[in-house]
């Protein structure tokens, strides 16, 4: 395939009748449009698309280089710091994060593109791959959370879910406004706990959502969720799936283990 057919590749993001007064800082923002285009041809999410940028930028201004002079030590010194320092990243995160260099890395050195020839004509130097097995974390665990953060206990969710619903009781008792958004809190706080939804697949979600379950007919029409906007595949919409309902959540106004009656006023 002819590289001014590929997207993202360098002969549709240059003009060649243009030259830079900088050529450096405007290759570097050519590659990062180039990049971007071929992962909207991807249909990649707007928001992991200006995670990626912002990381090859912050690599960029770290190391004082551009991608056409990155070497293996620099991506050793940028991650030894983001692990050693006040707030240390995540283990997930530093992978995820040398998974998207790893990415642009092989963007730019793929022929198809023309990065690599256009940087060692302007330059006489081609970017390479930096990231390899020896300088970056392999995914081996299922779970990579904090071993220090639990999770809550019966006890304490139930004492969550009784603090939620007092401060219901507390702000209509008084006569003051925000009823309302505090029984709004107080059902999410459940909902969240019953269905095992994500904050976004919660913040979409609609009184429409709720569903009878057959195998739950004691719940009514609480006995599951119609999650619409669940989390979605690389280059695809949205999923929408059923969430099953999981017994156990009961509080002061939801007497029992129903979450139905908990999504109802207080009496």
């Amino acid at each position: 395939m002819d590289a001014v057919n590929v997207p993202g590749s360098m002969r549709l993001v240059m003009p060649g009748n243009v030259r830079a007064l900088d050529p450096a800082p405007a290759m570097f923002d050519a590659m990062l449009a180039g990049w971007t285009r071929q992962q909207q041809s991807r249909l990649l999410a707007r928001k992991t698309i200006a995670d990626r940028m912002s990381l090859v930028r912050r690599f960029a201004l770290f190391n004082g280089t551009y991608p056409w002079e990155w070497t293996a030590e620099d991506v050793e010194a940028y991650f030894s710091a983001q692990v050693s320092g006040p707030l240390p990243l995540a283990h997930s995160t530093v992978r995820g994060q040398q998974s998207d260099l790893r990415l642009f890395c092989t963007f730019v050195t793929d022929a198809r593109y023309g990065w690599a020839a256009a940087c060692l004509e302007e330059f006489g130097r081609a970017p390479v791959q930096v990231c390899h097995d020896w300088n970056t974390a392999d995914h081996v665990a299922d779970y990579e959370g904090r071993p220090g953060r639990r999770a809550l206990t019966y006890d304490e969710l139930q004492a969550l879910f009784d603090a939620a619903d007092e401060r219901v009781e507390s702000i209509r008792g008084r006569g003051r406004k925000g009823v309302l958004s505090a029984w709004r809190d107080a059902v999410l706080l459940k909902a969240v706990y019953a269905y095992g939804t994500r904050r976004r697949e919660t913040a979409m979600l609609d009184l429409h959502d709720l569903r009878h379950n057959p195998r739950a007919k004691a719940y009514g029409r609480f006995g599951a969720l119609e999650v619409r906007f669940g989390k979605a595949s690389r280059g695809s919409p949205p999923k929408c799936e059923r969430s099953r309902y999981s017994p156990g959540v009961s509080s002061r106004n939801s007497p029992g283990p129903g979450l139905g009656r908990g999504l109802r006023w207080p009496a």
